[in-house]
């Protein structure tokens, strides 16, 4: 194995990157480990306008590409492989990616979340050009347009009600005939005069050509299919926390996301978490490089008191 680095970074999306841009400024000389689709949630979102900086807005690819290129430019070091398993319980930490084992003395987790998806050939086609994941990204650009949302938790009310505040009309399509999410975002979608329900319905397939035009939905329980006019689709069946490779290492919670205590301290000292992987509350990619700064500068203290 080769020598100890002084921080690890899992993880290249916002919290990622901006714990490696401090981190190099720090002079931890860090190494991120960037994953093989490097770039985090962003990658996949097309138009971002409420990261600061980016007055005409920006896309999610350039973004992503600027803050690398800042991290680069104070010699952050990258490798773009997969992390297969970690060792928490020595120290140094040890961490195997897929062609090399690499020791550490302070870890950044910053693996981010996957939003989940229906699975459709049609979703994929035309994710991007209607159909997302993300209302507080993409709801601007449905503003006075007909558009549904898919589930009936938590994620999905959200999504509902911040929806409801510029779009002419929301429908929420849910395959069961009762919501899952708590009581007060329930009752906060109801009380909207422009958000719909369609009961025990899934999506069968999204139309459209190169944007989205409408939808195709079954009842679950008569097989009845009828297909619906639409601009847009917004994908709300929860997220998935990158978080497979830590399990038995750390602790999580019942859905997966690192728990956090002290902003970004881990249930293993020495190990702090960054973005999505611990934050299912607010995930925008400002709050993920807010949380990549403070991070560091935890990494960073600990490593002065090691001495």
């Amino acid at each position: 194995m080769e020598k100890s680095e002084k921080l690890i970074i899992i993880g290249s999306g916002p919290a990622g990157l901006t714990a490696g841009i401090y981190a190099a400024r720090g002079g931890l000389n860090p190494l991120v480990i960037a994953g093989r689709e490097a770039g985090g949630q962003l990658i996949q979102t097309t138009d971002v306008d409420d990261f600061p900086g980016f007055p005409e807005g920006i896309q999610g690819p350039e973004l992503m590409s600027k803050i690398r290129k800042q991290a680069e430019r104070f010699n952050t070091r990258f490798i773009s492989e997969d992390v297969v398993s970690v060792d928490f319980s020595k120290k140094p930490f040890e961490i195997k990616t897929e062609t090399q084992v690499l020791s550490a003395q302070t870890v950044i987790l910053a693996t981010g979340a996957s939003a989940m998806w229906l699975g459709l050939e049609s979703e994929t086609k035309l994710r991007g050009k209607g159909v997302s994941a993300c209302a507080v990204c993409d709801g601007f650009f449905f503003k006075g347009k007909n558009v549904v949302v898919v589930g009936g938790g938590d994620t999905a009310m959200r999504e509902a009600a911040y929806l409801s505040k510029l779009c002419k009309k929301v429908t929420v399509v849910h395959r069961r005939d009762q919501l899952r999410a708590q009581l007060a975002l329930q009752e906060l979608v109801k009380s909207k005069p422009n958000v719909d329900l369609i009961w025990n319905s899934q999506v069968e397939a999204v139309l459209g050509q190169d944007k989205v035009t409408g939808v195709k939905l079954k009842n679950t329980q008569t097989g009845e299919t009828q297909e619906f006019q639409i601009d847009g689709i917004f994908i709300a069946i929860g997220h998935k926390p990158n978080t497979t490779f830590l399990k038995g290492q750390i602790n999580l919670d019942q859905k997966g996301y690192v728990v956090i205590h002290d902003e970004t301290k881990t249930s293993v000292d020495g190990v702090f978490v960054a973005g999505d992987v611990a934050d299912y509350h607010y995930r925008q990619a400002v709050t993920a490089a807010g949380a990549g700064c403070k991070a560091t500068f935890d990494a960073e203290e600990y490593l002065e008191n090691m001495k």
